[in-house]
């Protein structure tokens, strides 16, 4: 369930910022870019808030990153199969949206994705199909049910020696929305964090007007097709296209589908706009694995939840309550 994010296919509008700044920063977090817009009356104070957010996304990577061995995260996976860990609140909160998700999605979600053996090379030495034995054996350890997480305790016991616990399909957007919570507590009524294509976004441009997002389609890059307000709303953009192997005339992506071990198919690009980055997410990451027909049918039973879907082919999908403005 890797995810690569399309940062490209996001642009903002900062149109009428009339007697304020409007300061950005661009900088590597989280191993990812990272934009970060504030809108405030001093560049002085805009840098000052920046700072802000680039201080509380360090303190999430360090709560939640599998790479450190020293986060919370790591020690959950080191005592798979072995003992409960006792974790602050926060991840704990966080891993339960998680199962949460999971079950919503039954199963097309799942941090646990992590336990996987990578056995699909997405870097061109690929040149066959994997064997069924090995796709199988591969997702043995995968199974959000075995995420056993005890609220009185605070603990989380992960149920399988060797398996483990990963939020590169989460991480993100929560980074982006804790950031965003952080600055509008010290009173910046206006700005963006771009996590690498997950966007969270607050406040209104200076004459009033919501801030937008212009969608373009991947396969051909030279035309928006959608222009989204984004008034208290996150949006994801997440592609697949520059990750793919081809067997028998067939596409696979890079995003796995966790139940099963293959790749995701048919999807080029998913933009999911939804109340948080954390939330919209995960839904991207849940609508590659699920497909176009699965993904649509069960986004327009979520209320707040949009989406919009490009295909293999080119060809473009909206959810029912997609909100567009006349760009055509």
């Amino acid at each position: 369930m890797i995810k690569q994010f399309v940062i490209y296919s996001i642009f903002l509008s900062f149109l009428g910022i009339y007697g304020q700044e409007n300061c950005k920063r661009t900088l590597k977090l989280m191993g990812s870019r990272f934009d970060i817009t504030v809108v405030s009356e001093t560049k002085e104070d805009a840098d000052k808030y920046i700072n802000m957010a680039i201080n509380e996304i360090t303190r999430i990577e360090q709560l939640i990153s599998s790479w450190d061995p020293n986060s919370q995260t790591s020690l959950i996976n080191k005592n798979a199969g072995i003992q409960p860990v006792k974790v602050d609140k926060e991840l704990l909160d966080l891993i339960l949206r998680a199962k949460h998700i999971s079950k919503l999605t039954n199963g097309a979600f799942d941090i646990s994705y992590a336990s996987m053996d990578r056995i699909w090379k997405f870097d061109g030495s690929m040149t066959e199909m994997p064997l069924k034995e090995d796709v199988k054996s591969s997702v043995s350890k995968v199974g959000y049910e075995n995420i056993i997480v005890d609220k009185e305790k605070h603990t989380v016991f992960l149920k399988l020696k060797g398996m483990k616990i990963g939020f590169g399909a989460i991480g993100k957007g929560y980074a982006a929305d804790k950031a965003k919570d952080v600055l509008k507590t010290y009173g910046v009524v206006s700005g963006i964090i771009n996590a690498s294509g997950d966007l969270s976004a607050w406040g209104k441009q200076t004459n009033g007007e919501d801030w937008n997002v212009a969608i373009k389609n991947p396969l051909n890059k030279n035309k928006v097709f959608a222009l989204i307000p984004i008034y208290k709303k996150a949006v994801v953009t997440s592609g697949n296209y520059e990750k793919q192997v081809s067997f028998n005339g067939r596409t696979y992506s890079h995003i796995i589908d966790p139940r099963t071990g293959y790749p995701s198919s048919g999807l080029v690009s998913v933009s999911v706009f939804a109340p948080s980055a954390e939330l919209a997410d995960a839904l991207a990451t849940s609508i590659f694995v699920m497909g176009k027909d699965v993904g649509l049918n069960f986004v327009n039973q979520l209320p707040s939840i949009d989406c919009i879907i490009v295909d293999n082919m080119g060809k473009i999908y909206y959810s029912d309550d997609v909100n567009l403005k006349n760009n055509k």
